[in-house]
């Protein structure tokens, strides 16, 4: 912990922990909250609490260690603190609330103008802001590229950085997040689209006896989630106003399953008309592809008993849920929960078909 540079906690702290809670979610804010014994004579009410060790802002970063590999879990600043008193001994305890480092990145609304430069260019411009807390800018081209005519339109933002970074990232149809690590310190802020292709993680087990790692996993299918959206733009040359064809969204969303879900609602993009045609069409696929994801499963194992961290916003495998609904799915979210001589997990996956793609999900 510390202000902007970190150092390790004094032992007494970690002592005093009872338990902490991590979230970290795919296109959103991660947040933690931990707890601590604090009794009358500890360092934390003796000496830490009055010195603003726990303040807001403060700088808190998590990591934990499995099969020896040390892992960076979050990194963030407190943005909260509470003191629960009690008569009973033992009982007393603070609690800091925090978010991750893209809270910096929300605390100050910004007039700016961005002549000549491309959505990710902006992109770029603005992450470089906060280099001093280490954090480097991971930044993906658009899908459909959108060149910029100064002599046409300058764009502006008249928001926070993380408001427009954002909107942004949702009128391409991308995500953006802070992903700590490796190193504690680190941090790399992705913007671009979910990570659904590349080496899956170790399977998640479900009733298959002594090789389960999981105890219960629920899926939901939702048939009315997907969308058909539709987007009119009009020529700036003749002012004639036509229907934009239905973009493939594999590019955002390559295919986990191998029976696609039909699209049974349609909707109409409003706005579209008056913009430049790559535009239009960049908000096009980015509506269809994030209605997409109809299935979703829940469910939470035991780091210990599973032997591996799960990790959010990349792909893992399910086995033993049935032919429906094996195969691979991308983790949407994850919930950390640490306790003395306990490590949970409960996690969100989601993708946009039933059926496995493959024959096999990798163990």
């Amino acid at each position: 912990m510390g202000p902007k540079l970190t150092r390790p906690v004094p032992a007494e702290v970690m002592e005093a922990l009872l338990s902490a809670q991590i979230t970290v979610t795919a296109g959103e804010r991660s947040g933690f909250q931990m707890a601590f014994d604090l009794s009358k004579r500890g360092l934390i009410q003796r000496n830490l609490l009055p010195e603003g060790f726990f303040d807001p802002k403060t700088r808190v970063i998590v990591s934990v260690s499995v099969r020896g590999t040390p892992q960076v879990l979050f990194d963030g600043v407190i943005v909260r603190q509470e003191v629960g008193a009690s008569n009973q001994p033992g009982q007393t305890t603070l609690t800091v609330t925090g978010e991750d480092l893209t809270l910096l990145m929300d605390l100050e609304e910004r007039t700016d103008r961005y002549p000549n430069l491309a959505p990710s260019r902006r992109v770029h411009a603005i992450l470089g802001r906060y280099r001093d807390y280490g954090i480097r800018p991971d930044v993906k081209d658009e899908q459909i590229l959108q060149p910029p005519h100064e002599q046409l339109r300058v764009h502006y933002q008249s928001s926070t950085d993380l408001q427009y970074v954002n909107e942004l990232a949702q009128a391409n149809g991308y995500a953006f997040y802070l992903d700590p690590g490796p190193t504690p310190g680190q941090s790399s802020a992705y913007w671009g689209p979910e990570v659904r292709l590349g080496t899956r993680q170790h399977a998640l087990n479900v009733n298959m006896g002594p090789n389960s790692t999981v105890d219960q996993l629920t899926f939901a299918y939702d048939g009315t989630a997907r969308e058909e959206p539709q987007a009119r733009w009009q020529d700036p040359a003749n002012r004639q106003v036509t229907l934009l064809g239905q973009p493939s969204i594999s590019p955002l969303r390559p295919p986990l399953g191998r029976r696609p879900t039909p699209a049974l609602k349609r909707r109409t993009l409003t706005g579209t008309a008056k913009q430049q045609i790559q535009q239009a069409q960049a908000e096009l696929l980015a509506r269809a592809a994030t209605s997409a994801d109809v299935i979703t499963g829940s469910g939470s194992l035991d780091v210990t008993r599973h032997g591996y961290l799960l990790h959010p916003r990349s792909l893992v495998g399910v086995r033993g849920s049935g032919a429906m609904y094996d195969g691979d799915y991308y983790v949407k979210s994850v919930t950390h929960t640490l306790r003395p001589g306990s490590f949970t997990q409960n996690f969100t996956l989601s993708r946009e078909g039933l059926v496995a793609r493959g024959d096999t999900v990798r163990p």
